[in-house]
């Protein structure tokens, strides 16, 4: 079955290394401009999930939530979540690393998305 989100190595090696920092993480994906358009990661405690969020998958142990406007935007597709060099999100934690987190995504195949209802 296929996963709602995912996640390439480069992305996977920086997750970790921000948990050997910080602890536990999680993702949130909302529909904003700028900032909000990035997938941001925080510290697991320290971001609050609203009735308006929904979680979409988990990328190993880190939680990754979508805003529910943002998932009936995006439900046709795979999430692909990438590390790249670059700025990142102000409140994200990748920032001072030199590297920020990036959506990329695919759509769903008709076998996939008969499987994920």
């Amino acid at each position: 079955m296929a996963d709602r989100v995912t996640a390439t190595e480069e992305a996977i090696s920086l997750i970790n290394t921000l948990a050997e920092t910080h602890g536990p993480l999680m993702f949130h994906q909302s529909g904003g401009c700028c900032d909000g358009s990035s997938p941001m990661c925080y510290p697991r405690d320290e971001f609050r999930i609203g009735d308006s969020d929904l979680l979409l998958g988990e990328i190993g142990e880190t939680p990754f939530y979508i805003s529910k406007d943002q998932y009936e935007y995006w439900k046709h597709t795979q999430l692909i979540i990438d590390a790249v060099k670059g700025r990142g999100g102000m409140f994200s934690l990748e920032g001072p690393e030199g590297k920020r987190f990036l959506t990329r995504s695919r759509v769903f195949t008709e076998e996939e998305r008969a499987e994920l209802q």
